[in-house]
């Protein structure tokens, strides 16, 4: 009986073309053609055939191990360091620790299957893709900025969930601003803007969603001055706010949350941080690595940055603003506070005034009569009403309120505490006059 030999499909292909090669119906060019090889290695096959017929071209490495497999002691610490400190890492995040942090020499595809045979990881089904029209990059840097908030559990079960503001180019995808706060709020907004301004200089247009802070979305608010504090401030800075009419028109900075949400979280998790204050003063370093390996080159290589003019007062100008009339006694009234002007001027001339309010992060409140600053007191508070409150600012209200109305219990002394070893004699004790 004779033997079963196991070939691929291109070894059978082989013997077939050496069949005819050794029959003489094809010469050494015409099969060195059909098998994609040179002449000399037909030479070579031919004789290997002649010799042992098709068993001959079987690979003779088929059933050996593989000369470039991982070596078992680096296999076993690539696999302890897994389990112990990213059981929950992508391959590709695992594989940079492994060689950057461990210096390990293994490949992303061999981290990938040793996850995959220790369920440390599983491919999940490729979604269908949905088809957007491409919009391209901007030219350069500065002339586009994409900006959004991500609440999101950054500090995992260390710390109370917040919010991280990101900033990111569209020409280059350099993450320009990263900066956590508790609520997304106008606020917030002007502090990163604030640092982005400083750090860069001004842009030429800021690209956001509809969110509250930069697009009034209310179609019945007709009294008011048509744009939000946030866009007020840009507008006087001379920078653009452009609102995007879908998430994925703005898929730049959407995608970039999403894998600042994956590598950013675990990042902070190995370096132990576990507050807002250590979060920002790191953010710089993870900014910059994540630039280093990541952002590309704009088409042109002018910067569209504008230097901040000394007239950009940013401590006024990103400042909440409304404009008040002065009543007759020459008193307003601003967040159901009523504030009386102090001035050594006649009163006739401030009755009916059209003044300025601007009320800072830290709740400093100013009035402006022409661009200068007008002497005041309050005059009288006004009882506390309901207050309305969007669902990004929920959270931080109910964390404020709660703190604030926190009880204590009523301390219990324990069992052997001195006070419980202390009684009084009612025949020794003395009456009370008073009584």
């Amino acid at each position: 009986m004779s033997d079963i030999l196991h070939m691929s499909d291109t070894e059978v292909g082989r013997a077939q073309v050496l069949r005819q090669l050794d029959e003489g119906h094809l010469k050494q060019r015409e099969a060195a053609d059909r098998l994609k090889v040179s002449v000399r290695q037909i030479k070579r096959l031919l004789k290997s055939y002649r010799r042992l017929g098709p068993k001959g071209l079987i690979s003779k490495r088929r059933g050996q191990p593989s000369n470039h497999q991982l070596d078992p002691q680096t296999q076993v610490r690539v696999l302890e360091l897994l389990r112990e400190r990213y059981p929950d890492f992508g391959p590709t995040l695992a594989h940079e620790k492994l060689t950057q942090v461990h210096h390990l020499v293994v490949s992303r595809e061999t981290v990938r299957q040793l996850m995959m045979a220790d369920d440390l990881w599983q491919a999940r089904r490729a979604r269908r893709p949905v088809i957007h029209p491409l919009r391209e990059r901007r030219p350069r840097l500065g002339e586009l900025v994409q900006l959004d908030g991500s609440p999101h559990a950054w500090f995992e079960d260390r710390a109370p969930a917040c919010t991280l503001l990101v900033y990111i180019d569209d020409a280059t995808g350099r993450l320009m601003e990263l900066w956590f706060t508790e609520a997304e709020t106008t606020f917030s907004y002007f502090e990163a803007t604030e640092r982005y301004l400083t750090c860069h200089g001004k842009p030429l247009a800021f690209y956001s969603d509809k969110f509250g802070v930069f697009r009034i979305n209310h179609p019945n608010d007709l009294g008011g001055p048509g744009t939000t504090q946030f866009t007020r401030a840009m507008l006087e800075l001379g920078i653009e706010v452009i609102c995007a009419n879908t998430p994925q028109a703005k898929g730049r900075v959407e995608r970039v949350i999403l894998t600042l949400q994956d590598r950013l979280v675990k990042e902070m998790r190995l370096q132990g941080i576990s507050s807002l204050a250590e979060a920002n003063a790191y953010a710089g370093e993870y900014l910059a690595d994540f630039n280093t390996r990541f952002s590309v080159a704009p088409r042109d290589p002018e910067d569209a940055h504008r230097p901040l003019l000394p007239r950009d007062d940013l401590a006024r100008i990103l400042t909440l603003q409304e404009k008040r009339i002065l009543s007759k006694n020459l008193t307003l009234q601003y967040n159901k506070v009523i504030y009386q002007i102090q001035t050594a001027r006649p009163t006739y001339a401030l009755r009916n005034a059209a003044v300025i309010v601007r009320e800072n992060g830290r709740g400093k409140i100013a009035i402006e009569y022409h661009g200068k600053p007008l002497p005041f007191t309050v005059y009288r508070q006004q009882a506390k009403q309901a207050v309305v409150v969007t669902s990004k600012q929920l959270p931080m209200t109910l964390d404020t309120l709660a703190a604030t109305t926190k009880t204590h219990k009523p301390y219990i002394p324990p069992a052997d505490h001195p006070w419980r070893r202390f009684r009084i004699n009612a025949k020794t004790a003395r009456p009370d006059p008073d009584r």
